[in-house]
């Protein structure tokens, strides 16, 4: 069984692409058995959050962290986990 890592994707979006574009930078912590589903759910968080086109992402750093690296709260809550409970 994989074990899920963390890593942190480091690129570039294109905010307000119809009125007036800007290349915004951005740098997210994801947790993927592979750095190509890191990718993938990258693209689909700030596609759904900001309406972007995936050509409107464009991703300069993938990297596998360390835990104690980690600055999302988030992440690091799930990572100490040990069990889930579904109600």
């Amino acid at each position: 069984m994989s074990e899920v890592k963390i890593y942190r994707i480091s690129g570039v979006m294109m905010i307000s692409h119809d009125k007036f574009p800007e290349w915004r930078k951005f740098s997210v912590y994801v947790r993927a058995l592979k750095p190509e589903h890191a990718i993938e759910k990258v693209y689909s968080d700030l596609g759904s959050r900001h309406k972007l086109k995936r050509y409107h992402i464009k991703i300069k750093k993938v990297e596998e962290v360390p835990l104690d690296e980690v600055e999302d709260l988030t992440i690091i809550r799930l990572s100490e986990l040990t069990k889930w409970v579904k109600v």
